[in-house]
């Protein structure tokens, strides 16, 4: 077998792991209005759900990168898949708001642990050229596993119910632990495995990657553009259909699988062109983010019809495949031993927004029961990382700028503008 068809095929392997992680990840969306029945709970405390798998995410992600420098991502992709299919067993299983809370913050580590093992596994098997558009492959494949996780599973659970719903998820997954652990690190085998760090040398490493400007506008790209479309996809979506404008469940389901087909679709295409032209990167986020803007407001104007509610969901699901560049640039602008780490504080970006949405827009729906006033959080997250994002660009840039007046090798050749600066400003 030729090296880029074994490339592909460890790629292939790994990725059902991530799959099955957005699946997971998901699979409370369309179960929000029957885990409100269960558990008795109103929408701050359905919130929490998955609040604290988001911080159990976002908080493992630095560690993460940490354990896969240490073990290779073979043995964290392993421990992932065993982890979400005890968690969502327990899931199926729990009929107390503690017991599920538990559950959710079991699935939550197996996740957290997912996409940054699948990260170092690309960057070791595909060449810089190629990764990006992998990356955008994966996101695009994980699509699918969020695509299971609305009408397919809206359809399970009416047919048998939750038990018999989240058991089968769960005992699926753990099962392909098996298949997982058949996975090469790298093309010649085990990768090579760091020494076990200090405590004060992973604070040194963190440090050092967090000083490099790519990583903090990776970070604040993550931020920016995932929050809103996976808010509505991983919690509120679904319920803010249903009540806000009056859509059948059955509509709401086909409202959010339009989503992620269009984040499927658009994955692969998304990165094909950054691939090629990775200048062209930031233009898409900026372009991206002035839209989402503008369709966060007409989601406040009242109850629209679904075709329009389909065009406005499929818009803003681009943000998913776009918030993937913020990887590709932290992986531009540090060194390969040092990937991990970085891609893990990106992805706190994304994931730390949307635990502050989820959150809070369970908090102002207990308080005023209304979808216009709780959606404002989302949009004060959107345009907090929209500034944050041009703060850290233009930063990124007078490095980039920096490093060409020294002689130096870039990662990215980009053209200097009227509104660049000329040296670095602290944070």
């Amino acid at each position: 077998m030729r090296a880029a068809t074994k490339a592909w095929v460890v790629w292939g392997m790994a990725v059902v792991v991530y799959m099955a992680a957005v699946f997971h990840r998901g699979s409370l969306g369309v179960a929000s209005l029957e885990a409100t029945n269960r558990f008795g709970v109103g929408p701050a405390a359905l919130g929490t759900f998955t609040v604290l798998q988001l911080l159990v995410y976002a908080a493992m992600q630095v560690p993460t990168g940490l354990l896969v420098d240490r073990f290779g991502p073979r043995k964290v992709l392993v421990a992932a898949a065993l982890l979400m299919g005890t968690g969502q067993v327990l899931f199926a299983l729990a009929t107390s708001y503690p017991l599920g809370l538990i559950a959710r913050a079991v699935l939550g580590f197996g996740d957290a642990m997912t996409f940054i093992s699948l990260l170092r596994l690309t960057s070791a098997h595909f060449s810089a050229r190629q990764y990006s558009l992998v990356v955008s492959f994966t996101a695009a494949l994980g699509g699918l596993g969020n695509l299971a996780a609305t009408v397919p599973l809206t359809l399970l659970l009416n047919n048998t119910g939750w038990t018999t719903t989240f058991l089968i998820g769960g005992l699926v997954t753990a099962a392909y632990a098996l298949v997982a652990s058949r996975l090469k690190d790298t093309p010649d085998g085990p990768a090579p495995r760091t020494e076990a760090m200090k405590i004060r040398q992973v604070v040194l490493s963190v440090r050092e990657s967090w000083r490099v400007p790519g990583t903090r506008l990776g970070f604040w790209v993550h931020f920016a553009t995932m929050q809103l479309p996976a808010v509505l996809a991983l919690l509120w979506g679904f319920p803010y259909l249903v009540g806000a404008h009056g859509l059948s469940e059955a509509v709401a389901s086909s409202v959010l699988g339009v989503m992620v087909i269009m984040t499927i679709v658009s994955g692969p295409l998304i990165g094909a062109v950054i691939g090629r032209r990775p200048e062209l990167r930031m233009m898409l986020v900026a372009g991206y983010l002035v839209v989402a803007v503008g369709l966060w407001a007409v989601l406040l104007t009242g109850p629209l019809p679904p075709v329009l509610l389909s065009v406005v969901f499929a818009v803003l699901s681009l943000g998913l495949p776009v918030s993937a560049i913020g990887f590709s640039i932290a992986r531009d602008y540090n060194p390969l031993a040092r990937v991990g780490t970085a891609s893990g504080a990106v992805n706190v970006g994304g994931f730390f927004a949307t635990t502050l949405a989820a959150f809070g827009i369970g908090l102002v729906l207990d308080v005023t029961d209304s979808f216009t006033y709780a959606l404002l959080v989302s949009g004060v997250l959107t345009v907090l990382g929209t500034w944050r994002t041009a703060v850290w660009w233009r930063r990124a840039r007078a490095e980039v700028f920096a490093a060409q007046a020294r002689g130096e090798e870039v990662p990215v050749r980009i053209r200097q503008r009227r509104w660049d600066s000329a040296a670095l400003s602290p944070s």
